[in-house]
């Protein structure tokens, strides 16, 4: 068995750690626990998540603020049927539930503070959107109006979807389907970014349970 505080020290990237997703304001206000069923489950996915997706935006654009992460099937499912946000346990685009017997996914909500200042003085959504698509291997991107906030998703194999509620509200980008404008186009929305930094974490050793 695991113990929540050695979960919780995981570290699942070179620059995060599990706890920092275990956080939820519907299970501290609601008072519900949020541990997954399956936390090997989760770890491995959540590092995935991390090592492909999340590093890299912190080493491109610096600290990327974590607002929703890991939620387990119970909280999620509570979540759901209370219209707290939620999307359904069987909804295939939930990035939230790390340990989905029938479904590889891991995600988070996040915010980059580095755009979230840009876009606050109105800068379009799109040019951040367009620069993951060129630049990471991700699977879903949803972006929503607070702080130009996103749902970042990883799968084994990508999607790559692109949906907003910013104006202009809708699906960008189908999966499967080709960009709707050229990688010329798309580049000089950010030629601006700060250079694109990549890494690649050695394989983290397994934690002990307690």
């Amino acid at each position: 068995m695991w113990s929540l505080e050695t979960f919780g020290r995981v570290r699942l990237s070179e620059y995060f750690y599990m706890r920092e997703f275990l956080y939820s304001e519907i299970a501290n206000f609601h008072e519900r626990q949020n541990i997954p069923d399956n936390p090997d489950l989760a770890v491995e996915r959540g590092r995935a998540f991390c090592t492909e997706l999340l590093d890299p935006l912190e080493e491109t654009f610096g600290r990327v603020a974590v607002r929703s992460g890991l939620r387990s099937a119970d909280l999620n499912r509570f979540g759901n049927e209370n219209k707290l946000n939620c999307a359904r346990n069987d909804f295939p685009g939930e990035c939230h539930i790390w340990d989905n017997p029938q479904h590889a996914i891991a995600g988070a909500s996040i915010v980059i503070p580095w755009f979230a200042d840009q876009y606050q003085q109105g800068r379009d959504w799109r040019d951040l959107a367009w620069w993951i698509h060129d630049h990471l291997p991700y699977s879903e991107q949803w972006f929503f109006p607070k702080l130009c906030a996103l749902n970042l998703s990883w799968e084994p194999q990508p999607r790559r979807t692109i949906s907003s509620y910013i104006a202009p509200r809708g699906k960008l980008l189908a999966a499967g389907a080709d960009p709707t404008e050229p990688l010329e186009l798309r580049q000089e929305r950010y030629e601006d970014f700060p250079p694109f930094r990549g890494l690649r974490l050695a394989p983290q050793p397994k934690m002990e349970r307690q």
